[in-house]
């Protein structure tokens, strides 16, 4: 009977010190530091000598990691100035070059603006001019930011943004001006309408998207404008219900997802190709611009085919 109760004693004495000492073991503990004191802790002996509960757990939370919720400390260098605009090394030049750049998104930006004042005087044609004027600065300005080593995504947002008032918004409202009394407002307004909320989502998705050298992934927004522009300023002789349909079509067009050919490939075809418009602007500019929309708009849906059969 004592040796049993000397052994329950034993027992007893284990599972306490196994049961305090779990309760306070954690993660950062190594394996040596754990197995160091077995014989102390095997008899309940380490219970005399183990810390005060709260200093515990004040090494515990000195070493705890700090949560991703809670606000960062910034830096000096973060907090004396916001990040750069243009990248790289910070010479007169350069900085000269980026406002070059930037004036010519600015340019087009103006002349979006001049568009809509014209439209709205009654200017339509030279107010499709001005349209045109902002296709020419919106390439020139991508051209020059790649030639002059000064692309940085400030520009490339700006330009998005000048973009979006220039042919997502000048553009529906000189087609609008120029649709007023051959067709209802409402067909007019809803047509228009359809042009500045695909020209959004087409920027939004080219923004967000990655970029393919070849093709396009529906009809860039600056192209859309360019064919509404030179539609007005020509004067195509087309009835107001088909241009209507005509503008709703190229509306879709901008986020439909066929591929579409980049200029610099068209530009790549064989010289002779080039015979036909030419030949074709002499005879009639009006019914060429008209063959030339309606193929590249049709070039979309047959290179998906082909991609699809291929695949």
């Amino acid at each position: 009977m004592r040796r049993s109760s000397t052994f329950a004693r034993q027992v007893l004495l284990v599972r306490v010190g196994r049961r305090d000492d779990d309760l306070r073991t954690t993660d950062l503990a190594l394996p040596e530091h754990r197995y160091a004191d077995r014989q102390r802790r095997r008899y309940g002996l380490d219970r005399l000598s183990r810390p005060p509960i709260d200093a515990t757990r004040a090494e515990i939370e000195a070493v705890m990691p700090i949560s991703p919720a809670l606000p960062m400390v910034h830096t000096d260098e973060a907090t004396a100035g916001s990040i750069p605009l243009l990248p790289g090394e910070r010479t007169v030049a350069r900085r000269m070059k980026f406002g070059v750049v930037n004036a010519c998104t600015l340019a087009s930006l103006m002349l979006g603006m001049l568009a809509i004042f014209l439209a709205m005087q009654g200017e339509v044609r030279l107010a499709a001019l001005c349209l045109i004027a902002c296709v020419v600065f919106d390439g020139l300005d991508g051209a020059l930011a790649r030639r002059l080593g000064v692309a940085s995504p400030f520009g490339a947002q700006m330009d998005s943004l000048a973009d979006m008032c220039s042919f997502g918004l000048a553009a529906p409202v000189v087609v609008y001006a120029s649709l007023a009394g051959s067709v209802s407002t409402a067909a007019a307004a809803v047509a228009c309408a359809l042009v500045a909320a695909c020209a959004a989502i087409r920027l939004a998705r080219f923004n967000v998207s990655p970029k393919d050298g070849r093709f396009f992934c529906g009809v860039p927004t600056t192209m859309a404008a360019a064919v509404l522009a030179v539609t007005v300023a020509i004067g195509l002789p087309v009835p107001g219900p088909v241009l209507v349909a005509g503008v709703a079509l190229l509306a879709f067009a901008m986020v439909s997802s066929f591929p579409y050919a980049k200029l610099a490939r068209l530009v790549k075809m064989p010289p002779w190709l080039w015979l036909a418009p030419v030949i074709g602007a002499l005879v009639d500019v009006r019914l060429t611009f008209a063959l030339i929309v309606v193929g590249y708009l049709v070039s979309g849906p047959v290179l998906w085919l082909r991609q699809r059969r291929t695949a």
